[in-house]
């Protein structure tokens, strides 16, 4: 009882109950709103090095990129801060016009802001492109940016790609957001880290480090000064708090567990609705080529046809999770690969225990065999889906051993070539992005020209045992210099089906995440699709409806 009492007490200072909730009618007239995220506290409000969830959601509201994912759609893209481009023929120039009227939040020494220019657009994609002061240099690599006059940006890139593929670069995501180019080089980086400056529709206003992170509305956004007033960010990495103050109403939404009952739990809390919005996270079972016995094509497809997507799915929860069957990201991603697309292939290998055995017994281990993984402690993204896996596999004579380690140990050792089979959670912006990382020959961990996250080494072992080298490379690289999207996408789709010919690796499910909100949160659009910053944005339209 005395824990509880404790537990209640640090919940209600957390949030500042004591204060007690606003009144109905006092809150839509506020328009403050509060969300709370799970984390300790934030790493960095520099749109060029934030990664986390809450970073990521965070810097959103703050700052915009020449192109944007419309809120709730994130398929397609559409004009920001650019009202309107043009490409050359040979499609290596890029020109965009900037809109007019669009003006960076004031900040220390330069109280009334200042109005974007071609400089700030071009300064913010150099140092998006400088390793240096950048998590996403990678992405700009031959690529040059130029201020044509005062309001048009010249882009010219070394080998032509796709629309798609380049404007993804330029997008309200990672290295494309556009910063102050005055406030960085009269504040210095050091202060920007906390002290961002950006045209979104709020602005930063403090930080309480461990606490919160505060915005105010910017009446000058160029879309219309937001319904919003103010926008209180929290940090609660402790789940019960953040439900608490969901049901007092001193917070409005909240970062939830991607748990069916969990959901079903707050769904049932007055006035507060739990949707599940997507895609989130693509998770995928990757197989270690370079160890034994996985470096044998009957053992991979055996463990394959022991699993079941279905019962996996079911496991994590029928609201959250949807089987796929893409070795990539899943539809409606542009060039990801359709169930019926590898059930016409032939190529899906599930829930078939006998023939499972059977192949077992062909690659000589007719009583099966016994191995180690290596499996983050985080639950839903990693260890809850693997205990799934576990139980299915043991059924085919598969002694699956799993050794639960820290989420730090696990993306150390996994990149140390530890682990024979890695379970990895992840979203990329786009088809060509993830086949490069988790399948081009260069991102072979430890081996590759550019080590990132091909866990399986393919592309340096024998994936078919014809005893050569197989790789993806030729189909990952081709895609990258065709100009038509529909020739690109099928090329994306080719090299996925010969992936999952190969059993590099095994698609299980995709993971929605689940943000509970109180029934009068009004997003300003539908909360279906949002990768970019796996979270609800929080947008000018976003509104307290009066309630009783």
């Amino acid at each position: 009882m005395k824990r509880l009492a404790q537990t209640l007490l640090m919940s209600v200072l957390a949030i500042g109950v004591l204060c007690g909730p606003a009144g109905a009618a006092d809150l839509a007239k506020e328009q403050s709103l509060a969300v709370a995220f799970d984390a300790g506290d934030l790493k960095t409000l520099d749109p060029h090095r934030a990664a986390a969830t809450a970073d990521r959601a965070i810097v959103d509201m703050m700052f915009n990129a020449l192109v944007r994912y419309p809120p709730g759609n994130q398929v397609k893209l559409e004009p920001d801060l650019a009202e309107s481009w043009t490409v050359s023929a040979d499609k290596k120039t890029w020109t965009f016009k900037l809109r007019k009227g669009v003006f960076f939040h004031p900040y220390a020494g330069n109280p009334n802001g200042y109005e974007l220019t071609s400089e700030d657009v071009v300064f913010s994609l150099k140092r998006a492109a400088n390793k240096d002061t950048s998590a996403y240099a990678g992405d700009y690599g031959g690529i040059t940016f130029e201020a044509a006059d005062p309001m048009t940006v010249r882009i010219t890139i070394d080998k032509p790609i796709s629309d798609p593929l380049f404007l993804a670069k330029f997008a309200n995501y990672a290295g494309g957001f556009i910063v102050s180019k005055k406030a960085i080089e009269s504040k210095g980086e050091d202060w920007f880290k906390t002290n961002p400056v950006g045209t979104g529709p709020f602005r930063f206003e403090s930080y309480e480090p461990r606490q919160k992170v505060v915005f105010a509305a910017n009446p000058k956004y160029f879309r219309g000064a937001p319904i919003l007033k103010k926008v209180t960010a929290r940090f609660m990495p402790d789940v019960s708090s953040r439900e608490f103050g969901l049901q007092t109403g001193e917070l409005h939404v909240i970062k939830g567990l991607k748990e069916d009952k969990w959901i079903e739990k707050v769904s049932t809390f007055k006035e507060v609705k739990a949707p599940t919005f997507g895609p989130c996270e693509t998770q995928m079972l990757y197989f270690n080529m370079s160890i034994p016995p996985f470096n044998d094509l009957r053992v991979r497809k055996a463990f394959s046809y022991a699993l079941s997507r279905d019962v996996i799915a079911n496991f994590m929860g029928k609201s959250l999770a949807v089987p796929i069957y893409s070795p990539a990201l899943a539809p409606p991603a542009l060039g990801a690969l359709t169930k019926d697309e590898a059930l016409k292939a032939g190529l899906i290998f599930d829930n078939n225990i006998e023939l499972a055995k059977k192949l077992l017994a062909e690659a000589g281990f007719p009583n099966g065999f016994k191995t180690e993984v290596i499996i983050s402690e985080m639950s839903s993204s990693y260890q809850k889906p693997m205990v799934a896996i576990q139980a299915l596999v043991r059924k085919a004579g598969i002694d699956m051993q799993l050794k639960v380690v820290d989420h730090a140990s696990f993306h150390s050792k996994i990149r140390e070539n530890a682990s024979p089979i890695v379970y990895y959670a992840s979203w990329r912006p786009n088809e060509d992005v993830f086949l490069t990382q988790f399948y081009h020959s260069d991102s072979v961990v430890q081996k590759g020209k550019k080590p990132i996250t091909n866990f399986s080494h393919y592309g340096l072992v024998d994936a078919n045992g014809d005893g050569k080298p197989d790789s993806v490379d030729a189909l990952i690289e081709q895609p990258r210099l065709e100009l038509n999207a529909a020739k690109q996408e099928a090329l994306w789709k080719e090299a996925q089906l010969q992936i999952l010919k190969d059993v590099v690796a095994v698609p299980v499910i995709r993971l929605k995440y689940t943000f509970p909100q109180k029934s009068y949160v009004d997003l300003g659009y539908p909360l279906d699709w949002a990768w970019q910053t796996y979270s609800p944005q929080i947008t000018e339209k976003t509104r307290i409806l009066a309630h009783k």
